[in-house]
């Protein structure tokens, strides 16, 4: 999974990218800081994969991993390549899902790169450029399209779509908010729109707000309004906290999130929500050798899933052994749950759950 950071200059991307990838990525009180990409691989957190770690004391551990890209701050006309915007935008369009880091603080000493902290404006900026030039992506679309149709009139209703959707982001629509079925949907996403990837709106906040009251932030409140209006979702986030709990060793952060009354750091959060938003899940596996976490979309099916390990699992599966990790953990051991008749046998229909642990049967 790749998630693209982006925002306005100066509100705060390079400093919780650093933070969550403690990749050292520049970060200065200054407009196009970031001129390439700064990408971080960063271990997803998962408390299984720690206690799978004890139980077999394996010779690997080996996390699900997510990668992070820093892109450059987009400023008003990106999308006609002001500021190296078309660089930038081409950057965001390999991303899975973009986190918007929107400044939510006041301080008098960061300058804004528009004179004054407005989220709904910043938004909007931001919005506009990814979606002019996603309105040059959909006219190239239209005109191959209608050229095409001339020799497979099949094409007819696509185009009748393409047009009906340009008109709605012509009035100012986000792709991922036109309405449309399931076959509208495959249209568009074939596109490579970039307002169709899913959002989270990263509030920065300054660190008073966000210990002692984040629902008193008036700019937090109004991205909460525009994201509810898209269906996106709202992190607040402190972006300074951040990279003060990124120094720390883990006993030393839990101590620090406990006093500061938070349950988790804006990283295990970020990651949740990443998972929530894109539709993903982990499965397992585990042994001496390796204990492992594999990351899956929700619905996928038991050779699939096997797929993600080797090609050869998926061609020759014959079952899945399946026991769930809070069985596991009840028990013991995987001779306990075999025991008591807790692994499973799934054939090839079995849909696969979160926190499924997996010993694949497969012939080749």
């Amino acid at each position: 999974m790749k998630l693209g950071i982006v925002g306005l200059p100066n509100v705060g991307k390079s400093t919780l990218f650093n933070a969550i990838t403690n990749a050292g990525a520049q970060s200065a009180n200054y407009a196009f800081c970031t001129i390439e990409p700064n990408v971080g691989v960063v271990a997803v957190p998962d408390e299984r994969i720690d206690k799978l770690t004890e139980m077999y004391n394996p010779q690997k551990t080996t996390p699900a991993v997510i990668e992070f890209v820093d892109i450059a701050g987009l400023v008003k006309g990106a999308s006609k390549g002001e500021g190296l915007g078309n660089k930038f935008l081409s950057h965001i369009r390999e991303v899975d899902a973009v986190i918007h880091v929107v400044r939510c603080f006041d301080n008098d000493d960061i300058m804004h790169v528009d004179g004054s902290v407005n989220p709904a404006r910043d938004i909007e900026t931001i919005n506009l450029e990814l979606l002019f030039s996603d309105m040059e992506m959909m006219e190239r679309r239209i005109d191959r399209s209608t050229k095409a149709m001339k020799g497979d009139k099949s094409l007819a209703k696509e185009v009748d779509f393409l047009k009906r959707a340009y008109a709605e982001m012509e009035n100012g629509k986000l792709a991922r908010s036109i309405e449309c079925d399931d076959e509208e949907k495959e249209i568009l996403s074939s596109v490579a729109l970039l307002t169709l990837k899913p959002v989270i709106y990263a509030c920065n906040m300054g660190e008073d707000d966000f210990v002692n009251g984040i629902e008193n932030n008036e700019y937090y409140a109004k991205v909460l309004e525009i994201a509810s209006a898209e269906g996106s979702q709202v992190l607040p986030i402190c972006a300074e906290l951040e990279a003060e709990i990124a120094s720390l060793d883990k006993e030393e952060k839990e101590m620090f999130l406990s006093d500061l009354g938070v349950e988790k750091g804006g990283l295990d959060l970020l990651i949740q929500r990443s998972y929530d938003l894109l539709g993903l899940i982990s499965y397992l596996t585990a042994g001496e050798p390796e204990v492992r976490a594999w990351t899956i979309k929700k619905g996928t099916k038991a050779p699939q899933a096997a797929g993600k390990i080797h090609s050869d699992f998926e061609r020759g599966f014959i079952r899945a052994e399946v026991v769930s990790f809070e069985d596991l953990m009840a028990n013991g051991s995987m001779a306990a749950c075999k025991d008591k008749g807790l692994v499973r046998s799934e054939g090839k229909e079995y849909v696969m759950k979160d926190g499924d642990i997996v010993l694949f049967r497969f012939n080749v």
